[in-house]
C-alpha cells in the first residue's frame, strides 16, 4: 500500500473501520470509555488531548475573505450503514470539492445528535459531517447543521432507508446526488481541527456552513432514538486558533 493510502485510512479510521459486519469499538460516548476518557484508552489516542481537536463553539471569529467553495458534486449516494456509533452513507467516486489548491473527494457523510460543533452558545438538533480526503491522506469536513422545524424533503426518502440495526453497508435504493444534502447557500466558518472521533487525529480542516437546515422531530428523532444514546463529543477548547469567517 502506497504511504498516501496508508495515511488515509489511518486519518479516517473511525469513518471506515465499521464497514465490516460485527465491528467492534474500545470508545464509546459514556462511562468508562466516553470522550474524556478517550485519551487513555491507548496510545493511539494520545492526540485527543490534543491544542486544536474539535468540535469547538464558534464565537469569537475573523472576518476574512473566504473564497467561495468550490464543489462538484455529481455523484450519487452509494451505501448505508449503522454501526452503533453513527449512520454513514457512502458516496461512489466522483465527488470534490477544490480547497486551498488541493482536491479533496467526498467519501461519506455521517451525522450527530445533539450537534458537536455550537455557535455562540447554541447546540443544534443534528449535525452531519462530509467527510472528504486527498489522495496524500488530508482531509477536510463540511458541517450542516439541523435545527427542529419542518420536514426536511431531502432527508425524507434516506430516511425510509434507516438501517434498524448495525452490520455491513447496504445498497441504498433512494440514491440522491450528493448535492442533494447541501443548502443553498454555502458561506461558511473555517477553523482547523481534528476527528471528532478516535484517534482524533488533528490537521483537519473544518468547514462549518452557516446556513441552518431544518428536520421535523419525528425525523430526528427516527436518527436519535436508532442509536439509543447521543453521539456527540462535547466541544474542545478553541486555545489560541482562529476561526474565519
Amino acid at each position: 500500500m502506497k504511504r498516501s493510502m496508508l495515511a488515509v485510512v489511518a486519518l479516517v479510521s473511525f469513518d471506515y473501520s465499521f464497514a465490516a459486519e460485527g465491528s467492534q469499538f474500545d470508545w464509546s460516548y459514556a462511562q468508562q470509555t466516553a470522550p474524556a476518557q478517550w485519551s487513555k484508552i491507548k496510545s493511539e489516542y494520545q492526540a485527543c488531548e490534543g491544542l486544536n481537536q474539535a468540535p469547538i463553539n464558534i464565537d469569537q471569529t475573523i472576518s476574512a475573505k473566504l473564497p467561495a467553495l468550490k464543489l462538484n458534486y455529481s455523484s450519487k449516494a452509494d451505501t448505508i450503514i449503522n454501526n452503533n456509533r453513527t449512520v454513514q452513507i457512502n458516496f461512489a467516486e466522483g465527488n470534490t470539492l477544490e480547497l486551498d489548491h488541493k482536491l479533496f473527494h467526498l467519501k461519506q457523510f455521517h451525522l450527530h445528535s445533539p450537534s458537536e460543533n455550537t455557535i455562540k452558545g447554541k447546540s443544534f438538533a443534528m449535525e452531519m459531517h462530509l467527510v472528504h480526503a486527498t489522495e496524500q491522506g488530508e482531509l477536510a469536513v463540511v458541517a450542516v447543521m439541523f435545527d427542529e422545524g419542518q420536514e426536511n424533503k431531502k432527508l425524507k426518502q434516506l430516511w425510509k432507508e434507516l438501517p434498524k440495526k448495525a452490520g455491513n453497508a447496504v445498497q441504498l435504493k433512494h440514491q440522491d446526488l450528493a448535492a442533494a444534502f447541501l443548502p443553498e447557500k454555502l458561506d461558511y466558518y473555517r477553523f482547523n481541527g481534528s476527528l471528532t472521533t478516535p484517534p482524533c487525529s488533528e490537521g483537519v480542516r473544518w468547514i462549518v456552513l452557516k446556513d441552518i437546515q431544518q428536520a421535523s422531530k419525528q425525523q430526528i428523532k427516527a436518527f436519535s432514538s436508532l442509536l439509543e444514546h447521543p453521539n456527540n463529543r462535547p466541544v474542545q477548547p478553541a486555545n489560541a486558533r482562529l476561526v474565519l469567517e
